[in-house]
């Protein structure tokens, strides 16, 4: 925060010396001037510069900063295709240099000016404080971002593992402390079947009707479709039409535990699904109540199976069987005599 701080107090003391500065005009009207000489890499076209600045009116009011939004900023140098993306100055610079820009706005809003701000008037100008930390090759500024993104995934696949580790325990506490015995699935789902039923069991593309209620693994309530049950938990939901949820199953429309359990079920069976947060809502959470790397309990009945259309199985093709190798009769052929003569 200090380390911002000073750095707002530097550029607001250097925008100060905007009048009191000789600026060189560029060819599209900008003006320019170095306020400090780095000695570094020269800017070329084509080259990766990562910069930090400050944007002001002429009456030194902050239109947007770098140092606000925490990190710099980085930009292709390319030919400039007007005045304000100030593609005229940087190949100017090199590294360490710091210099003021003013972009006079007449040019900017040329030919519509209903889009000028009040805060911008005719004659005004938009000025800029620049200081170039780093310049790189494309190829050099790609491979850096590739090393970058490698490691926030890396990282963030280690806290994934570590998180979903932790799930583990707390979801066996939930199942004894409740007294279950459920089974488990290949990608982790635990179900109880707590009211069996004899209805027709759901095919991926059928469209359900559900009842249920959300629990978190503390037993808070979250989201239910059944009114007794939400009044009953203090869950407060203006507007809810208390009935089935209806969806087709196995098409994503729900959370991919939703998806997998209800299709081990049968039209009228109720079941408890105790979902880990990869089946549910992951890394991202689901709003206040459901914390990223959540696991959830679904408390759910399976009111109506609707059948939907379904493909039908290709038969098995029988395979032919290979043809004999018998070896090819050989052809004769005809000797031709040979005359002499």
């Amino acid at each position: 925060m200090k380390k911002v701080i000073l750095s707002l107090v530097l550029a607001t003391a250097a925008s100060l010396s905007f009048a009191q500065t000789n600026f060189i005009k560029t060819p599209k009207g900008g003006q320019y001037a170095i306020i400090k000489q780095g000695n570094g890499t020269k800017v070329k076209q084509g080259d990766v510069i990562t910069f930090q600045f400050t944007q002001k009116t002429d009456k030194d009011s902050l239109l947007g900063s770098s140092y606000q939004m925490g990190k710099p900023a980085m930009v292709q140098v390319q030919p400039s295709k007007n005045v304000a993306d100030l593609m005229e100055v940087f190949p100017l610079l090199s590294v360490n240099d710091s210099a003021l820009v003013r972009v006079p706005t007449d040019s900017i809003f040329a030919g519509h000016e209903e889009s000028r701000p009040p805060f911008l008037p005719k004659g005004s100008y938009l000025n800029f404080t620049i200081k170039v930390d780093k310049v790189q090759s494309l190829e050099e500024a790609m491979a850096e971002r590739n090393v970058a993104m490698e490691k926030t995934r890396a990282e963030q696949a280690t806290l994934a593992a570590k998180m979903r580790g932790l799930e583990i325990p707390s979801m066996n506490k939930y199942i004894a402390d409740n007294k279950l015995s459920p089974a488990t699935t290949a990608s982790g789902l635990k179900y109880v079947i707590v009211q069996p039923a004899t209805g027709p069991k759901p095919l991926p593309g059928d469209t359900l009707l559900v009842n249920y209620a959300g629990r978190t693994l503390e037993g808070k309530l979250f989201d239910s479709s059944i009114e007794s049950v939400a009044k009953a938990g203090g869950l407060n939901q203006p507007g809810r039409n208390y009935e089935p949820i209806k969806f087709v199953v196995g098409n994503s429309e729900v959370i991919r535990g939703w998806d997998e359990g209800l299709l081990l079920m049968n039209e009228g069976s109720k079941a408890t699904l105790i979902i880990p947060s990869a089946l549910a809502y992951g890394e991202r959470g689901g709003g206040e109540e459901i914390k990223p790397y959540s696991p959830l309990v679904f408390d759910v009945e399976l009111v109506k199976v609707i059948k939907g259309v379904h493909k039908p199985a290709k038969p098995a093709v029988a395979a032919k069987k290979p043809a004999s190798k018998k070896p090819a009769a050989k052809k004769a052929v005809a000797k031709k005599k040979v005359t002499r003569k």
